[in-house]
């Protein structure tokens, strides 16, 4: 099956006002409409998405490697705030008018930060990480994903260098695979998304594993915004074959909730993968939101 992973038809990188270089890469056409990726934990700008859906739908996807993370500079201590700040710029760099954006697994708080603060007219939140730190997931936090988040709240810096100590490119794929269930596992296993996928995370740890450490300490933490406060449409898309204990516990729904304008789509037949098993359904749903 194609699962619409092909190679970037535009790479690059923007320099930021401190002079750190943010990596981008990017599908469709250059005039098209743009939709910022956010790209799930330990992968970087090389791994996309519909590629049978983006020419024809004149989307310009453009996928940005988090600093630290594949060809972005690094930036200890960042923010979610910081995240947003860099954006802004690349914005502006770019001349991207009216952009979206769309937040996969770990990359979610990422693009949903970008809506906080004003800077995307619409996002989808494809199999989420939720703010795990929240009360109202403490219930219903699987064991693990608990004591992650406490050692984040207790002492953010030792967390942090624990998810460095355990951080690499083998690791994490192991640990995708051998917790994933069987309706992710075709799609991650098919060769050519197999490959994809590697090459993606091992460009991710490229500069070693600070920065997906730095971005498991977010995702862990309490969000720097209220999601109630965020004004734009979000579409939450979960799958409910998703066995990921660091996506949305409750697969969304407290989280659509909250936001104002949410909408959640549950897929009965889904998984964490849907990202790449529903592309169409999620990017046409987020050009409704285009102005």
């Amino acid at each position: 099956m194609d699962y619409g992973v092909c190679e970037p038809v535009r790479l690059g990188q923007t320099q930021l006002l401190d002079g750190r270089l943010l990596g981008w890469a990017e599908w469709g056409p250059a005039n098209g409409t743009p939709v910022l990726l956010c790209p799930g934990a330990a992968t970087s700008r090389w791994l996309g998405f519909g590629g049978g859906v983006i020419d024809a739908a004149g989307i310009r996807l453009i996928s940005v490697d988090r600093p630290g993370l594949g060809a972005s500079d690094p930036a200890p201590g960042r923010t979610l705030t910081s995240w947003a700040t860099d954006i802004r710029h690349l914005i502006q760099e770019q001349a991207l008018r009216a952009p979206s954006a769309v937040g996969f697994s770990q990359g979610a708080p990422f693009a949903l930060a970008l809506a906080a603060n004003g800077l995307v007219n619409a996002v989808a939140v494809v199999s989420g990480s939720d703010e795990l730190a929240h009360p109202r997931c403490t219930h219903i936090l699987a064991p693990q994903v608990r004591d992650m988040v406490n050692a984040v709240a207790t002492d953010p810096d030792a967390a942090e260098a624990s998810f460095a100590g355990f951080g690499s490119a083998n690791a994490l794929w192991d640990l995708i695979i051998t917790t994933s269930p069987e309706t992710d596992r075709t799609v991650y296993t098919d060769p050519v998304f197999q490959r994809a996928f590697r090459r993606a995370m091992d460009e991710a740890f490229s500069q070693g594993p600070a920065g997906y450490a730095r971005d498991t300490v977010l995702a862990m933490g309490r969000w720097p915004f209220d999601p109630a406060d965020i004004a734009v449409p979000v579409d939450l898309w979960y799958g409910e074959q998703d066995t990921s204990p660091v996506h949305s516990p409750d697969l969304g729904e407290s989280l659509t909730q909250m936001i104002p304008k949410a909408t959640r789509h549950l897929l009965p037949a889904a998984a964490g993968s849907l990202l790449w098993t529903h592309a169409e359904a999620v990017l046409r749903t987020l050009l409704t939101h285009a102005r």
